[in-house]
């Protein structure tokens, strides 16, 4: 394995960590309909906001998230509207290995080089 595909893995490693969450899952679906502001997330959740704010730092530092700063308040939005689509084709493939009718529809990003696909 050479130093690209270690740095390459391990980035995909942090974004996957980053969501290992129900919270988390909950803050992308919430984004991907619209940005928030952490008062929204927080009351959606039921936790307290220093919480909300921890688990979007967790997924900002994974560039999953990115904020807008409007006056007093950060207004926080997704960097790509794709995570929930990757989460679902995971869950139809594993209905699918399960015996349920389920095949996931999701393409595969070829990648020739060591980069990761954007």
């Amino acid at each position: 394995m050479t130093e690209l595909d270690r740095q390459r893995l391990a980035r995909r490693a942090a974004i996957l960590k980053s969501l290992a969450h129900p919270s988390r899952l909950l803050i992308i679906e919430m984004l991907e309909k619209s940005p928030r502001c952490v008062g929204e997330l927080t009351e959606a959740i039921g936790a307290d906001i220093t919480t909300v704010s921890k688990h979007l730092s967790v997924m900002k530092r994974a560039g999953l998230v990115r904020d807008e700063k409007h006056g007093t308040y950060s207004e926080y939005s997704l960097v790509c509207n794709c995570v929930s689509h990757l989460v679902d084709c995971i869950e139809e493939g594993m209905d699918a290995r399960s015996g349920k009718s389920a095949t996931c529809t999701a393409k595969p990003r070829r990648q020739t080089t060591g980069k990761v696909a954007q």
